[in-house]
């Protein structure tokens, strides 16, 4: 038996293919938003021009989901804060608990439910701000760091998780995690996709690797730790 977890983070426009998949192979996602940065309605994706002064990732404005579509997109999934501005544990305290607390006041609001996980924007950690998430009732914080022990840590507010979904060894680490009864969490952010059908359908085939395994149980990031 293996459990598998996934989250993704900034709540851009690729998330809704994304969520088909997801459904098609019922897998569960864990999705870590920024409400401060995300627009009235979703954007349209495109390609950047000469003009384009905003950032892109290789090229691929991916743009976010709208507020006004949040619930009908995410509804099925648990959500996590981001920070509202995507604020890391580096900035002064004050303004990342801020950032940090607002982002769930505003989800729990939106979906009417407890939203107790956070993902550390850039994977941006130190142990004061962990202090600060856990005195303001988070249960975790997701990091940009990797461990062969998803779960073993004495510290939620600083999770490891297995490997990013675009990793080489993505099938060896979670045959690793299987072998062991153990955990596989793998995260990442879905505009590393772009529009390129290769990439996809490379994504894809992982998820049908993992939905034609009897053994695997697909569970949600706070099933970690709780």
């Amino acid at each position: 038996m293996v459990k598998v977890a996934c989250c993704w983070d900034d709540g851009v426009v690729n998330d809704i293919k994304l969520i088909e998949l997801l459904r098609k192979y019922n897998g569960k996602a864990t999705f870590n938003l920024n409400p401060g940065a995300m627009p009235e309605h979703t954007a349209v994706p495109r390609w950047k021009t000469m003009q384009d002064t905003c950032w892109s990732y290789n090229g691929f404005i991916n743009g976010k989901v709208g507020i006004s579509e949040l619930k009908e997109i995410y509804g099925d999934f648990q959500v996590a804060s981001h920070g509202w501005l995507h604020k890391g544990g580096s900035v002064p305290a004050e303004d990342f608990i801020k950032d940090a607390v607002d982002a769930r006041k505003f989800l729990e609001d939106v979906f009417q439910r407890e939203c107790l996980g956070y993902a550390w924007p850039g994977g941006d950690f130190t142990p004061q701000a962990a202090r600060l998430l856990k005195e303001a009732g988070f249960l975790y914080g997701r990091t940009t760091a990797y461990t062969d022990n998803v779960g073993v840590t004495d510290s939620p507010l600083r999770l490891d998780s297995s490997c990013h979904f675009m990793d080489r060894l993505f099938c060896e680490k979670f045959k690793a995690a299987k072998e062991k009864n153990g955990i596989f969490y793998f995260w990442g952010h879905s505009y590393e996709m772009l529009d390129c059908a290769g990439l996809w359908n490379q994504f894809e085939q992982k998820l049908a690797m993992l939905a034609e395994d009897p053994e695997v149980q697909w569970i949600d990031v706070i099933d970690i730790v709780k």
